[in-house]
């Protein structure tokens, strides 16, 4: 006999936890306090002009992991698209991230990939041999130059503090090539489902075993009532903030709408300070095998996360790790509960690696439920 198993949130690690267990025997509800399913991946489509819009700012799936690009396409059908970033900067547009056309227009010269590599070489700052922020850390990789037209002021709109106070390991791996390939993303599979993310949430959550339930807050007095939890709410809000809240950065989108094509572009980023936002969107671009008169858009705000408001982004700076570390320790103490995706571990994910494990998780509930094992209140948590 299945058991009785709760997911809360409706969006990608519910879904994907969900079709797993239920294709497994097991009674399914699916439970989210939103008017909607799909988390921040909501789609729909906009009433006068019917572009698909990204409700909460635009997702775009690229990923190297071959099979879960095949289930997502099991689900619904992928068009190819590839994510071209633009950046104004002193009145000019330039290609992110930054590559040989961005160096060459930047600095007004006409260099080779070789040439580049050694000019950009000399412009790095050597004398950082251990960086520790995100400021050294691009300066000794790209020099001062590009770091403060491409990063100082759009990491200040975005994180709401200096450079110099965020760790260099946010900036590990800094894209810089010396070729004209101006695509975001170098992940083989990359993509757009063909009618939004919405129907493609629907469709995996389409089993017979699955209830979903709209407008339905869970809370955790409620957890005695099922053989196992997975909660994918905020990790301190299971815990009522008892010990503090984990810091987040939300965002506020200014929309409107246009007449015609109004940036040529589905990105366009704003590095200057001086531009109170971080970035215009413009979904129909988005779907470029679509074709529509009008356009809606984003101005996009970052700030930080209110009690009331969405979180996005973990801050995860050393207070937050130590808090983490806090409710994780009482989160061992809980039973039959595991917290799962961005909000239950408190980690920026991509949606493939959402995806991934939110599979290898329901694949460790089924093994543990075999071997009579329990689930561990974490399948994933880095600190």
């Amino acid at each position: 006999m299945g058991k009785r198993i709760v997911m809360v949130g409706a969006g990608l690690s519910g879904a994907v936890i969900g079709r797993t267990l239920a294709e497994a025997g097991h009674d399914i509800t699916v439970v989210d306090r939103r008017s909607h399913i799909g988390g921040n991946c909501y789609t729909e489509r906009d009433a006068k002009t019917d572009v698909m819009v990204h409700v909460y700012g635009p997702h775009i799936f690229h990923t190297d992991d071959e099979e879960v690009w095949n289930y997502v396409n099991r689900f619904t059908t992928f068009l190819p698209y590839k994510n071209r970033v633009k950046s104004t900067v002193g009145g000019q547009v330039y290609s992110l991230p930054i590559n040989l056309h961005t160096i060459n227009q930047f600095f007004g010269k006409a260099l080779r990939p070789d040439e580049a590599r050694a000019f950009i070489a000399a412009q790095a700052d050597r004398s950082i041999t251990d960086p520790q922020t995100f400021e050294d850390q691009a300066l000794a990789l790209i020099g001062r130059d590009l770091y403060e037209a491409f990063f100082k002021g759009y990491t200040e709109k975005q994180w709401g503090c200096s450079p110099r106070d965020l760790p260099a390991s946010i900036l590990k791996r800094l894209p810089v090539r010396f070729n004209y390939d101006d695509n975001y993303f170098a992940h083989r599979f990359q993509g757009m489902p063909k009618q939004g993310y919405t129907p493609m949430i629907a469709a995996i959550l389409d089993h017979p075993g699955i209830t979903v339930r709209l407008d339905t807050a869970f809370g955790p007095e409620e957890v005695g009532e099922w053989d196992h939890v997975f909660w994918s709410g905020p990790l301190d809000s299971f815990f009522g903030y008892r010990l503090g809240r984990l810091a987040y950065r939300t965002l506020d989108f200014k929309a409107f709408r246009h007449k015609g094509d109004y940036q040529g572009c589905a990105v366009m980023n704003y590095g200057e300070r001086s531009v109170p936002y971080t970035r215009i969107t413009e979904h129909k671009h988005f779907a470029p095998w679509e074709s529509h008169e009008g356009s809606v858009l984003y101005e996009e705000y970052s700030r930080a996360c209110g009690p009331e408001d969405i979180p996005y982004y973990p801050i995860r700076l050393v207070k937050e790790k130590a808090l983490l570390a806090d409710y994780v320790a009482e989160s061992q103490k809980t039973s039959n509960v595991t917290f799962v995706g961005r909000l239950g571990t408190y980690r920026y994910l991509d949606m493939d690696v959402t995806i991934r494990e939110a599979l290898d998780c329901g694949r460790a509930y089924l093994r543990a439920e075999k071997h009579r094992n329990s689930m561990p209140a974490f399948s994933n948590v880095h600190i």
